[in-house]
């Protein structure tokens, strides 16, 4: 009997005070995981996919499966390489001590239990305080809570420096769901990106917090800077001198945000939801288009006063957010173009800005998460306007 055939047979016993009442939940997520709703919308002109909500929601979370093991096995592994010089202090260190689990970063297990006292606390407090937001507006609207936090909580998690203060999470995360979206109706209605929208609110408001050379590795003492700050000042062919190659770039075993560290990781999680068809590869195509063409063009033009313009294209992939956010950012399907040829133009325009605000900008080496923003702005318009053209053209031949 299939898994499909058991559960049509016990469906009528899941109506109010039936006995398998309590194990609804459990098929409910089953149902929605491994096949089709027989609640979607089949006829014209509704339907434009078979896949629901719950479902988008799901794989996106599995895609960062990769990113959430990578990042908290590096930070175990910063934090740990920094201890041996450093020492080890903070109710963590004093956790890890008792269990006997030790500080031996060459020992992957210590690493990612280390790492995990990092992640867990952020993320623990960015369910709850998000999550609470969501009840209060779903009551509120009188609808039901749906899936989307679940994404949105755990992009914003892993956009996040592993010390920052959990009163700065449970502050960002209220800040990206109540601005970024339920003002504006809440999942499917935003023109931002609520993780990146609370993210920016923490940049702006606590920069101390969010930026330096003293956040990455949460150790008493340690500073270390990041790839693109050493690129910044001194050309990106002094990144080997700090330790910081492209392999290690590429794999993520730098410095960073939790989980934005390793391009590999990273294209794992997009590899799956192209295949699943969630990402639009449009977008991603768009996207490295834009910084691979201009990037080579500064390469081209040269400058004897800014060393970042001789930072090739592969160097820019590595570093920064710039594969995270091309891979859950960009490919938002909210707040992108909805339009073939917009989604085009919208993933060159946030490929070009990032380049544009890394090199040009000595006050933000970044760069990603504010392209990003000012794509997401700018894609209603890049759709109007895409819309428009293809009306003229469309009058024009049969005028």
């Amino acid at each position: 009997m299939g898994l499909r055939s058991f559960f049509d047979r016990i469906e009528p016993h899941f109506e109010k005070g039936g006995a398998y009442e309590k194990y609804f939940p459990i098929y409910e997520m089953v149902e929605s995981f491994l096949y089709t709703p027989k609640t979607v919308t089949t006829a014209a002109p509704h339907a434009r996919s078979y896949i629901d909500m719950k479902r988008i929601m799901t794989y996106v979370v599995i895609a960062t499966i990769p990113c959430i093991l990578m990042g908290v096995y590096n930070v175990g592994l910063q934090v740990n390489m920094a201890i041996e010089t450093y020492g080890a202090t903070g109710w963590r260190a004093a956790v890890v001590d008792t269990l006997g689990v030790g500080f031996n970063y060459n020992n992957p297990l210590a690493n990612i239990f280390h790492g995990f006292l990092y992640f867990l606390p952020i993320y623990i407090t960015t369910l709850i305080v998000g999550g609470i937001w969501e009840v209060v507006f779903a009551t509120v609207r009188g609808h039901e809570v749906n899936e989307g936090f679940l994404v949105t909580s755990m992009l914003f998690a892993l956009i996040l420096p592993p010390d920052v203060p959990l009163w700065q999470v449970g502050l960002g995360i209220s800040f990206g769901v109540v601005i970024g979206k339920e003002v504006f109706g809440g999942t499917g209605k935003n023109f931002l990106n609520p993780a990146l929208t609370g993210r920016a609110f923490l940049y702006f408001a606590y920069p101390a917090y969010m930026s330096g050379d003293t956040i990455w590795t949460p150790v008493d003492g340690f500073s270390g800077a990041t790839a693109l700050s050493v690129a910044a000042s001194d050309g990106y062919q002094e990144l080997a001198a700090n330790g910081m190659t492209w392999g290690a770039s590429f794999f993520g075993t730098v410095q960073g945000s939790i989980g934005e560290t390793s391009t590999l990781a990273c294209l794992l999680g997009l590899c799956f939801l192209l295949a699943t068809k969630i990402a639009n590869w449009r977008l991603v195509v768009g996207c490295l288009g834009g910084m691979i063409a201009f990037s080579t063009l500064l390469n081209v033009i040269g400058s004897d006063t800014n060393p970042m313009f001789a930072m090739p294209w592969y160097w820019h992939l590595v570093v920064g957010g710039y594969a995270f956010g091309l891979v859950f950012m960009v490919t938002e399907p909210v707040s992108a173009s909805h339009t073939n040829t917009g989604r085009f133009i919208y993933g060159a325009l946030i490929g070009f800005m990032v380049v544009m605000i890394r090199v040009i900008n000595p006050a933000f080496p970044e760069g990603m998460m504010l392209a990003i923003l000012f794509g997401n702005v700018f894609a209603p318009l890049i759709d109007y306007f895409v819309v428009q053209a293809n009306i003229k053209r469309r009058a024009k031949r049969y005028a």
